[in-house]
């Protein structure tokens, strides 16, 4: 993977050109392709990001706009995906340039999705599984991670998995809360669940190398 130089203008943004087809696979593209890309602090012109999100479905290039506004350029962009690192609460975050259907609480495509430290038991996945298709533990990794089409959806899928993890609420009341809140949301009315993060990732090394 290289960097556009003819793009190099500043700090803040890198263009980056296509990697090797393996690379490009959907399942699991966020944290192969975050970790193997280098940190090179160039930027573009958003008539440049335009250009490279030409094709991008509209959810995917509103996902864009709204990270650039609230927390600056993404530290990469190629033509299949955006990616920031380490931004507000969030550990990176993705931007992908297809959707994946998702009917719950309503219709609407994932497109981005951001990742926090956590170490989810063994024991709780499968009531992770029950409650949302789109929040993914990794255990080996240490994190969870949302993926919808906004921000305050993620963050409304995580705030209701910890709550899961913690035994506050069963899978189907946490569906039930995330219905509640969305709707709360759209309507213009407080819906805290959707406005931060209610815990707090750890801040240290939360892997689990899943020793024999």
């Amino acid at each position: 993977m290289r960097c556009l130089s003819t793009l190099a203008l500043g700090a803040g943004l890198c263009l980056v050109a296509a990697t090797a087809p393996a690379q490009m696979d959907h399942k699991g593209m966020g944290h192969d392709m975050a970790a193997s890309m280098p940190n090179r602090p160039m930027k573009a012109s958003m008539a440049q990001m335009n250009r490279m999100m030409r094709g991008w479905p509209k959810a995917s290039q509103e996902a864009v706009m709204f990270m650039t506004k609230k927390y600056g350029a993404p530290m990469h962009l190629n033509e299949h995906m955006a990616l920031w690192g380490q931004t507000g609460p969030w550990k990176r975050t993705v931007v992908y340039n297809y959707e994946v259907n998702h009917q719950f609480p309503g219709p609407h495509t994932d497109v981005m999705q951001q990742w926090v430290n956590y170490r989810v038991p063994a024991d709780k996945f499968s009531d992770l599984g029950r409650y949302d298709g789109s929040v993914v533990p990794e255990r080996t990794n240490g994190e969870i991670s949302a993926r919808c089409d906004k921000e305050a959806a993620n963050l409304l899928a995580l705030n209701l998995a910890d709550e899961i993890i913690t035994g506050k609420r069963s899978p189907d009341d946490a569906r039930k809360m995330y219905g509640e809140q969305i709707m709360k949301m759209k309507g213009g009315q407080s819906a805290p669940y959707t406005e931060r993060l209610m815990f707090t990732p750890a801040a240290g090394s939360t892997n689990d190398p899943d020793h024999p």
